[in-house]
């Protein structure tokens, strides 16, 4: 996740809202505890945030109070960094949760992936992966990430029209039926449509191989056993899963 999706849900907000979370980002995903006045604006302009080039950066952050610190010299620049307050302020801001790394990430994802998605049944479903990662629902979050990304593989397949892409089914699943809208994929195993996608050139090799080990994390979720996903598996799934089907 790049800074830029960091502050995307920022964009219509306030300047020290960005700046404050620029300060936890470096922080949390560069391990750059401070930063110059220079650094700050640098890396706002870099993320393209509004009116980067004109905020007074050292009096926001003269003014946030208890939320930021100084940590002493850079040369003759002073570096700022954020309180424990601070950091707070932006979990709260941002909808992160407190002292997960991997879930803290890929809450950040999610909520910059769901802004940028077209389809309204696509986008549901990873708003509710998101509120499902933010109250610890591991084995549910996995199983809305798999769902909305088997949907936009629908969609994409789809487009490849009716004759090839019931060709690419068939040719795993004999049996299938003729498929000519994107509910008749409902009845095609994600297996098999992992396999035609393949076919049709909407997955290579490794990003097929990728998914199918997905797709089994998913299974494993969605049916009733005692597995239990651990955050570091979660977070592996979520970032295989966006990285290939919504790249």
């Amino acid at each position: 996740m790049t800074l830029v999706e960091f502050l995307a849900p920022l964009k219509a907000g306030k300047h020290q809202d960005r700046i404050l979370s620029l300060l936890y980002y470096c922080e949390r995903y560069e391990q750059q505890p401070s930063l110059t006045i220079d650094d700050i604006r640098k890396r706002l302009k870099g993320a393209r945030a509004p009116g980067a080039a004109k905020v007074n950066i050292a009096d926001v952050l003269s003014k946030s109070g208890a939320l930021t610190d100084t940590d002493g010299l850079e040369g003759a620049r002073r570096l700022w960094k954020l309180t424990e307050s601070g950091r707070e302020y932006v979990r709260r801001l941002l909808g992160l949760p407190a002292n997960e790394p991997e879930i803290e990430h890929d809450v950040a994802t999610l909520t910059a992936l769901i802004s940028k998605v077209a389809s309204d049944d696509v986008r549901n479903y990873l708003e509710e992966a998101l509120k499902c990662l933010q109250v610890d629902a591991l084995r549910a979050c996995v199983v809305f990430v798999w769902t909305a990304a088997v949907r936009t593989i629908q969609a994409e397949a789809i487009e490849k029209g009716s004759a090839a892409l019931t060709a690419a089914v068939q040719r795993h699943d004999p049996k299938a039926r003729p498929i000519t809208k994107i509910d008749d994929l409902a009845y095609v195993k994600e297996s098999v449509l992992l396999l035609a996608a393949s076919d049709l050139g909407l997955l290579d090799k490794n990003e097929k191989d990728t998914l199918t080990e997905a797709l089994n994390l998913r299974n494993r979720c969605g049916h009733p056993s005692k597995y239990r996903p651990g955050i570091k598996k979660v977070s592996a799934f979520v970032e295989d899963v966006t990285s290939i089907v919504f790249a």
